[in-house]
């Protein structure tokens, strides 16, 4: 697609400077564009639909933390308060009033050939563009991919490193090419890991599982602010590994993430899933009506952002 064809917002944050998103251009030479030296972070701006003149950001401080995370582990230190005040400038300036995707990405943008952390420049870009539903709202078809997830003892994937997004690309690809709308990803152990965005959680006897930290997935945000509201409304959480055989006899499974929200999965491979989604669509009307900060106990999770 074009630069035409998609909603760019009009004013980046690049090279320390506000400038239009048509200005905003890399050397080929870049290093973080050979390398995957680059993290990123995402996070969506919703007008309040109390108040026109407001945006409202959905836990900015946690994702300004994780991105400032992410960059130790390129070699570039940058406070997670710079983040969120350049964020602040960048949603006011650019005064949109749809829903928006806002993606910060720190980078190393020297010029070098060598793949090194070290003794190269890093350097800090906001751009974003308007975002409505990033999957069907309805629910999608899932197959298990023949990519398998990368291992943390090889990977830092406890940040959220552009370099490891080729294994999410292919296996995004193979699904859409044979029919899929995403693809589930196992790990190098054979168990379930997430989609190629999102978190992965499964429904069983009333209980929510999701899979546990030490099966190399994403700490994601969306997936905390689940569990987070899933023991609020008293329903059982269980984090741990989870088999291939569960996702299809499950209850309900969905996906989890900040473009794709709450997701509810149809089917999977050629099982599939009861029609009957109570827990998820329970979870996913709570979420969104504290993304319109609806809800006084998750006022803390919210950042408003005057026009």
């Amino acid at each position: 697609m074009s630069i035409t064809e998609i909603p760019f917002l009009p004013l980046a944050y690049f090279e320390n400077k506000f400038i239009p998103f048509s200005e905003a251009k890399l050397s080929v030479a870049t290093h973080a564009l050979h390398y995957g030296t680059a993290a990123f972070g995402g996070l969506r701006g919703t007008p309040d639909p109390n108040n026109a003149g407001q945006i409202l950001l959905f836990r900015l401080e946690r994702h300004c933390q994780r991105l400032s995370q992410s960059a130790k582990f390129l070699n570039y230190e940058i406070p997670a308060d710079k983040i969120y005040q350049i964020i602040i400038d960048f949603v006011k300036k650019n005064q949109c009033h749809r829903p928006f995707y806002i993606r910060p990405l720190v980078y190393s943008s020297g010029l070098g050939i060598a793949p090194r952390l070290h003794g190269i420049e890093k350097d800090f870009l906001v751009y974003g563009l308007e975002m409505d539903d990033y999957l069907a709202a309805d629910g999608v078809n899932c197959r298990i991919s023949s990519w398998y997830r990368q291992e943390d003892r090889s990977f830092p994937l406890r940040g959220k490193i552009s370099a490891a997004y080729i294994t999410s690309a292919l296996a995004k690809t193979e699904a859409v090419e044979s029919g899929f709308d995403e693809a589930i990803l196992m790990n190098s152990q054979g168990k379930v890991c997430e989609a190629t965005g999102m978190n992965i959680f499964i429904i069983r006897n009333g209980q929510l599982i999701t899979p546990s930290f030490d099966q190399d997935i994403l700490e994601g945000i969306t997936r905390d602010s689940v569990l987070t509201i899933a023991r609020d409304l008293g329903i059982p959480v269980i984090e741990r590994p989870v088999d291939k055989t569960e996702l299809f006899i499950a209850d309900e499974v969905f996906l989890s993430g900040t473009a794709a929200k709450i997701t509810p999965i149809k089917r999977i491979e050629t099982f599939s899933l009861p029609a009957a989604k109570p827990i998820t669509y329970q979870l996913k009307e709570k979420l969104s009506s504290i993304v319109l900060n609806q809800e006084p106990k998750y006022q803390d999770w919210i950042t408003k952002v005057p026009l």
